[in-house]
């Protein structure tokens, strides 16, 4: 695979949006999809969120319907051209957003699943104060014992995570020490974790989603 390659893999595929038209916008909301899903299944969360005055909600497709190959629990370099060009990916989306006048504290990051796990690690890996950070189903990448060294702050950025206690992609383990990862790095964690539930969100995450929405419009 080419250098050039690697670095294009999710490159130039398309950016899809709802809500208020971008050149409009007093806020967004940056969504990413689940593996196998699409921009426009993640955009389908807009309606439940209730649409708060003045937002935006972008959400760039991955290739192939998928941000990385394998779990995100692998060895990084397994996942590797795939990651950095999806990490590549959300930080084009920030820099369009930013080219409209939205300041990342005015972007709200938010994921399911595969998504999820994507927005953590952009968050964590480029740390400062956004307008807030949701996170269903998800947790920081790669296997066990990889090194959290982040540097930087969040700066009291609203943390929300999500997850079932049984969900059979996310182990609670992970969610437990992304929680106490993004704390040290200065967010302002929530961490709810729902008996039995499995892989999906309910209406409490999207109660919990909406509190921070409003709290930034």
């Amino acid at each position: 695979m080419t250098s050039e390659h690697k670095q294009s893999i999710h490159q130039n595929q398309p950016l899809h949006t709802a809500g208020v038209s971008l050149d409009k916008a007093s806020a967004a909301v940056l969504m990413l999809h689940g593996r196998g899903a699409s921009a426009q299944s993640i955009l389908t969360l807009a309606d439940e969120l209730g649409h708060p005055p003045g937002f935006v909600y972008v959400a760039p497709q991955a290739a192939g319907h998928t941000w990385y190959p394998h779990s995100f629990l692998a060895p990084i370099e397994t996942n590797e051209p795939w990651l950095s060009s999806a990490l590549a990916a959300v930080d084009a989306t920030m820099q369009t957003l930013g080219e409209a006048g939205l300041s990342p504290e005015r972007v709200v990051l938010l994921g399911f699943s595969q998504g999820a796990c994507l927005a953590l690690e952009y968050a964590a890996r480029h740390a400062q104060k956004y307008g807030g950070l949701i996170a269903f189903s998800g947790g920081l990448i790669g296997p066990e014992g990889t090194p959290r060294e982040y540097g930087s702050s969040l700066q009291e950025t609203p943390i929300f995570l999500g997850c079932s206690d049984t969900d059979a992609h996310i182990p609670l383990a992970r969610v437990h020490e992304s929680a106490e990862v993004l704390e040290r790095l200065g967010g302002a964690v929530t961490k709810r974790i729902y008996p039995g539930m499995g892989h999906t969100i309910n209406r409490d995450e999207i109660d919990a989603a909406q509190e921070i929405l409003w709290a930034l419009g």
